[in-house]
């Protein structure tokens, strides 16, 4: 502590415009936003700020509590399949040969180059009813309708195909999600399992631990800090996810934070808008305090 103290100019300039930044674009209208979440129009304009309760209060009613629970479980079951698929591309990339793992982790970071708008409008065109996913379906279909009809089991997959609806519906959000947010679950998975000691992994296979359970028993706990990091990466930025149910949900499967969009922009309600926008930022805050926490424990344990 003596030594910044020392050199107390040299660390304000430093400090100091980032400090400035801060608290300029962040600091102030988070503290705006706050102050709007306590007050009330009394206006087309204007906003008083009351420091009334009742926006907050109104998290509360059926409609919006339904929302925001359906919001957690998309959050959910998307951190769920990113945690899924990313953990042995994850494996794949961390036990390959080391000429390759640059050119691998190239492949994960490419979506991050291209704006998620862009991606987005690409999935519209993927899970479309006219999209790359129905067309591959039909074309199934077609062909083994055709291998029946050869051994004349005519009309055995109906008169013809019928699209999936993907658009408009949960899954097809939770495809988004998963899309969009699958590389924030494979980097730290990626990054746990370059760190981790190979000889406990051996030593299970010499002991005969056999494969899936050196997997489940050895591995997967060796990794779980990648894996609770990957966890909460995952599912705070889909908690908030805006664009893609917005784009694929078709106004049908909105989130919370499509509902904070229009308090603002349509409903004119900002004191709504902001208690919304702040409850989720009090969701993430407990979520990383938790983790923290843990986190604490641990390596209070370990001390001891």
């Amino acid at each position: 502590m003596e030594s910044w103290r020392r050199s107390l100019p040299a660390f304000a300039a430093f400090a100091g415009p980032t400090t400035l930044w801060l608290l300029v674009f962040f600091l102030i209208p988070l503290g705006i936003i706050w102050m709007y979440s306590f007050g009330e129009n009394v206006s087309l304009t204007e906003i008083e700020t009351t420091w009334t309760f009742e926006n907050y209060r109104r998290i509360f009613e059926p409609e919006i509590a339904t929302l925001f629970w359906r919001t957690v479980k998309l959050a959910a079951i998307t951190t769920f399949f990113c945690l899924v698929i990313g953990y042995p591309v994850a494996l794949v990339i961390a036990t390959a040969e080391q000429k390759w793992k640059p050119w691998l982790l190239l492949l994960i970071m490419l979506p991050f180059w291209t704006n998620l708008l862009i991606r987005t409008y690409a999935m519209l065109n993927i899970l479309g009813t006219q999209g790359r996913v129905n067309g591959l379906l039909e074309w199934g279909w077609q062909f083994l309708d055709g291998g029946a009809a050869l051994v004349g089991l005519d009309g055995l997959f109906g008169e013809r195909f019928v699209p999936v609806r993907f658009l408009g519906t949960e899954l097809g959000v939770v495809i988004g999600l998963v899309y969009v947010h699958l590389p924030f679950a494979i980097l730290p998975l990626y990054s746990a399992m370059e760190r981790l000691d190979r000889s406990y992994l051996e030593a299970s296979m010499d002991l005969g631990g056999g494969q899936i359970r050196t997997f489940f028993l050895i591995l997967v706990p060796l990794t779980s800090a990648g894996l609770v990091t990957a966890a909460i990466i995952t599912f705070i930025p889909a908690l908030g996810s805006f664009l893609t149910p917005d784009l694929l949900g078709r106004g049908q499967v909105d989130m919370i934070a499509n509902v904070i969009e229009r308090q603002f922009k349509k409903a004119n309600d900002w004191p709504f808008g902001s208690a919304l926008s702040l409850f989720l930022l009090y969701v993430t805050f407990i979520i990383l305090a938790i983790r923290a926490i843990v986190d604490m424990q641990n390596a209070k344990g370990r001390r001891a």
